[in-house]
């Protein structure tokens, strides 16, 4: 079932307003980099956005304004995503988890459609984990799937959720963070118990550790959660509104600007990658 292909209709006040009344990349939700290319995504409130692997500012994928919430990677121009639908009229206002298989161009109904809005998601192979809101009740609702989003499970949050990281090495193991606190899970979700960690924010988990970007910017990279050992690394100079990882490590923050920032060094040191 076809979601997004554009919004098809161009009359003044629509969410299709000509080129020059674009808002741009509004409320960045979610980062990813396609293998395909290198180029970089962005997920945000007003539609998907792209800069090239030599372009510094990102242009509009397509266009559909589609509030993408929940946004991942998975493949060479695959992507998962959740969020709203544009001006389309016939979506219901929950997407539930929805497939791109042309780098965000067009987007298909999976599962859940009208059911849950996922504002995190993660995946590592057939493995997805989505947290986010129930339509019905307005609750939260945190979910896993292990067949690609065919079937799910219901899992407990340890609390109102804004990051979560997979490990590279065993997609059980799950270090997920709140506002407030960090927590890690080493059986799928099933159970959790909290970090002793600096403070709280956003986490990444790389090959050789965890990076965790904290609300005010600053960075922080643990490789033995056990021993509850973080070593600052230095700031991103700003406020982040996302955090995901790019390719060999690399990390990627966006600012609440729109601004794009990333470090090829674990997070030592930031540079540009792309402005709103």
């Amino acid at each position: 079932m076809g979601i997004v292909g554009g919004c098809g209709e161009s009359s003044p006040g629509t969410a299709t307003a000509p080129a020059p009344e674009d808002p741009g990349p509004i409320h960045v939700h979610g980062l990813g980099v396609d293998p395909a290319d290198g180029s970089l995504f962005i997920a945000t409130h007003t539609g998907l956005f792209r800069a090239g692997p030599t372009e510094s500012r990102a242009r509009r994928v397509g266009d559909s304004y589609q509030d993408t919430m929940g946004f991942t990677v998975v493949g060479p121009n695959r992507f998962l995503g959740s969020g709203h639908p544009g001006a389309s009229g016939d979506l219901p206002p929950f997407l539930g988890l929805i497939a791109s298989r042309d780098a965000g161009r067009s987007w298909d109904a999976v599962a859940l459609q009208g059911e849950v809005d996922f504002h995190v998601l993660e995946a590592r192979g057939r493995r997805i984990y989505g947290y986010g809101s129930d339509w019905e009740t307005r609750q939260p609702r945190f979910l896993t799937s292990g067949d690609g989003g065919q079937r799910w499970t219901r899992l407990q949050e340890p609390a109102p959720l804004i990051s979560l990281a997979i490990s590279p090495q065993d997609r059980r193991r799950l270090v997920a963070s709140s506002e407030t606190a960090v927590f890690r899970s080493d059986d799928a979700g099933a159970t959790w118990s909290k970090i002793d960690a600096p403070a709280s924010g956003f986490v990444v988990w790389l090959s050789n550790g965890i990076v965790l970007v904290d609300l005010e910017g600053r960075v922080f990279r643990a490789t033995d959660l056990a021993g509850g050992m973080w070593r600052p690394l230095g700031s991103i100079e700003g406020q982040p509104a996302a955090l995901d990882t790019g390719t060999r490590d690399e990390l990627l923050v966006a600012l609440h600007d729109g601004t794009v920032k990333r470090s090829a060094d674990a997070g030592h040191t930031w540079q540009i990658r792309s402005r709103p």
